[in-house]
């Protein structure tokens, strides 16, 4: 008779137990937790603004960057462009943006560094979303003798290394080579009979027929 007594009562409380977690199972509204903090922010809504300034910090703690190049790379982003106008307007409001400083810095390196001629600058400008008229006066910093004095290096360097060839070989690669940095034919051609006549190449040598 005694012995009857401790099994009722483990069996109570086993099944109190096996309620409760039945309970915890159903959720019925005990035992039921919370979404966690990391599933409250995947439901909440993309802060734009913040995506926005991201993008154009990072980009532009890369190097200077056009206020296109940024909007387009918020574009990329699905950026509202009235967010993405906010904050490029705000990136221009402390200085960290200014289109006009930007394209004199690409005149003066392209020109100065590579020997571009202003035409070939100028569609790097345009590709890289800058207004013409901001362009132009950048653009307007190289002058003609600049821009003379930066082909004739071209040529001379060029000149100097294919000596050994024939001068219409030479004349050729310089040709192909100045009209991707965007000179004429005819300040070309001329750079490239004078410099080879100071090389002691006679005036009628075949260059002519590269105008």
């Amino acid at each position: 008779m005694t012995f009857g007594r401790p099994g009722g009562q483990s069996r109570v409380r086993a099944g109190g137990s096996a309620a409760k977690r039945s309970a915890g199972r159903t959720g019925g509204g005990f035992g039921q937790e919370p979404p966690s903090g990391a599933s409250a922010e995947i439901d909440r809504e993309p802060d734009h603004e913040s995506v926005a300034r991201a993008i154009g910090l990072r980009m532009l703690a890369g190097a200077p960057r056009s206020r296109a190049e940024l909007a387009a790379a918020m574009v990329r982003k699905d950026v509202p462009s009235d967010v993405s106008d906010a904050v490029l307007d705000r990136f221009t409001e402390v200085g960290l943006l200014d289109d006009a400083e930007y394209a004199r810095m690409l005149v003066r390196t392209r020109q100065g560094e590579r020997g571009l001629a202003r035409r070939a600058i100028g569609a790097e400008l345009r590709r890289r979303g800058i207004a013409d008229e901001v362009a132009g006066e950048a653009l307007s910093e190289v002058d003609d003798e600049d821009e003379e004095r930066a082909a004739r290096a071209l040529v001379r360097r060029r000149l100097a290394a294919t000596r050994g060839l024939d001068s219409q070989t030479r004349a050729r690669r310089i040709f192909a080579a100045l009209g991707r940095r965007g000179y004429g034919g005819t300040l070309i051609s001329r750079l490239v009979r004078e410099e080879l006549a100071a090389e002691g190449v006679e005036a009628d040598d075949p260059v002519g027929g590269l105008d």
